[in-house]
């Protein structure tokens, strides 16, 4: 193939013109030009009120070797072909085919054993059972179906079930999320996970955008679908089983003992467990696995009118289907030496009660396929490092973001009510009485506060410094009636479990993998490092 790129077009225009862009580019008539494919596009809104979209094209020529001779040489004696070629980066590319490998299981060889099922235990488990190695896969919350039906009870009537919510339950907590497929992870492999969401029901284009996403209402089919190819290759689920205990003998892994009380014999298990599995995190320090404390981020949820953001993002062209919502990320290092940003940016989305444990209040960002709701919302996140634990056990991360989860729900009054501030008032540091414009998404319900009753006093100044700096990126970020609501705690793990380069732990057998393990974040970074773990598996098998 030749892949051909920064090809812009403007949102109004065609795509259908791509093919024109081709053979005026590589000089070529259409009888030439065998097959495009988009491999990427992108929203170019540098300039406000003259936004493009940018794509790269893959495609198939006739002589195709001998077409790129020809260029190389043109481009030595003409100037105008030499930008052409220098500005759109021609050049041949041989598409990464994911190689796997097909074993048979010997008489008496125990099956691996999976524990979660988020992007990195269901692309472990996806890898082991198309290697024909019969996974069991184990999950403490319900499958998919029940658990949107057990969120969508939470967020009506503020009742949680500890194990099955935004958290625990088929999918992970990306299930309830934007479903994000953006990572800056350059892998091979992101395009194997790519093509297995669209196999399993995800849109097509998120093959190509920039920024793809999937969105929770197609999400939950996707995820569906994915173990139903694991249940007809052979692996095993058991939902509403939660991983209890492990047997070692000799600094290895014998079994592990299941909340149903069944004890499986196992020699390799993925730990995919999760950044909120914080009963298994106790259990594994009990046993001996070797943690440590990792950094995290903690703020808010920040809401604004989806319509203001598109605006502010697109100018006159806001609106425009080709556009869809608008997106943003931003980031501003300051004076005292932490970083504040935006996380987890949900376009048209909601923000969502996503507590796992009662009396704790947590807050996440959900948007469906369509990006449609009325408001837009992101995570407004400081950094936050070991030291502001005060202490140094390796759990410690933990207990602080239970403090001020306690602390929030507290605040809200009771019932997972979330508490709410305005910007104005937030920077005033005065108690918000009421709201204005911006209407909340938050379900089972919101109170005006003052949220510096629930967040450390060095997160509230530093969201308080960093405003006035998004504000000057993206005017009237920092709107007075832009709504704050908190507290967003489970960006990331806050415990990291060590593991050498084969992706085991100091106990032979025992593979921690994914965000809760301490190595991804999101998506597409955590599936990549489940399909490493399980490849570290085959490779321990087999070796």
């Amino acid at each position: 193939m030749i892949r051909i790129e920064e090809i812009s077009l403007g949102p109004d225009d065609d795509r259908s013109n791509l093919p024109k862009a081709v053979m005026r580019i590589l000089g070529i008539e259409l009888n030439q030009l065998i097959s495009w494919e988009i491999q990427n596009r992108a929203i170019d809104s540098r300039r406000k009120n003259s936004v493009q979209i940018v794509y790269s094209i893959d495609v198939t020529v006739a002589k195709e070797d001998s077409l790129l001779a020809d260029l190389a040489i043109a481009g030595e004696r003409d100037d105008k072909i030499a930008e052409l070629i220098v500005r759109h980066r021609v050049r041949k590319v041989i598409p990464f085919v994911y190689p796997i490998e097909q074993f048979e299981r010997t008489p008496g060889m125990l099956r691996p054993i999976v524990v979660g099922t988020g992007p990195c235990g269901l692309f472990a488990a996806l890898l082991l059972a198309k290697s024909g190695l019969c996974p069991i896969v184990l999950e403490r919350g319900q499958k998919v179906e029940e658990r949107v039906a057990d969120v969508d009870r939470f967020f009506a009537t503020g009742k949680l079930n500890p194990t099955s919510n935004v958290q625990f339950g088929e999918g992970g907590a990306g299930t309830f999320s934007d479903g994000k497929l953006y990572t800056l992870v350059n892998d091979p492999r992101s395009r194997f996970i790519f093509e297995e969401f669209v196999r399993a029901g995800a849109p097509p284009e998120i093959l190509y955008d920039a920024k793809p996403h999937i969105g929770t209402d197609k999400l939950r089919g996707v995820v569906r679908n994915i173990r139903k190819t694991i249940l007809q290759l052979g692996g095993e689920f058991k939902f509403n089983t939660a991983l209890t205990d492990i047997r070692v003998k000799d600094s290895g892994i014998k079994s592990a003992l299941l909340s149903n009380g069944d004890e499986v014999p196992v020699s390799h298990l993925v730990l995919a467990i999760g950044h909120s599995a914080r009963d298994t995190f106790e259990m594994l320090f009990h046993k001996g696995l070797n943690l440590e404390q990792k950094a995290l981020a903690m703020g808010v949820r920040i809401e604004h009118h989806r319509e203001a953001i598109d605006a502010w993002q697109y100018g006159k062209q806001a609106g425009l289907p080709s556009l869809g919502a608008a997106k943003y990320k931003m980031a501003v290092h300051l004076p005292g030496g932490r970083t504040a940003y935006t996380f987890c940016m949900c376009p048209g989305g909601f923000v969502v009660a996503a507590a796992s444990e009662p009396h704790m209040l947590v807050t996440n960002g959900m948007s469906e396929y369509n990006q449609a709701n009325f408001n837009s919302n992101a995570a407004l996140l400081v950094n936050v490092t070991p030291r502001d634990f005060g202490n140094p056990h390796p759990l410690a991360g933990i207990a602080f973001q239970r403090l001020w989860e306690k602390k929030a729900y507290s605040l809200g009054g009771g019932g997972y009510v979330a508490p709410v501030q305005l910007v104005g008032d937030f920077m005033a540091n005065r108690r918000t009485e009421k709201l204005l414009s911006v209407k909340p998404t938050y379900k089972p319900g919101i109170k005006p506060a003052h949220l510096a009753q629930c967040l450390p006093a060095f997160i509230y100044k530093n969201l308080q410094d960093a405003l006035p700096h998004f504000d000057q990126k993206i005017k009237g970020f920092a709107h007075p009636e832009a709504l704050l609501t908190a507290i967003e705690s489970r960006s990331s793990s806050p415990v990291r479990i060590k593991r050498d380069d084969n992706f085991q732990s100091n106990i032979t057998g025992i593979f921690p993998a994914g965000e809760g393990a301490g190595y991804a974040g999101g998506i597409v970074s955590s599936a990549l490092d489940g399909l490493k773990a399980a490849e570290s598996v085959i490779k321990s098998i087999f070796a």
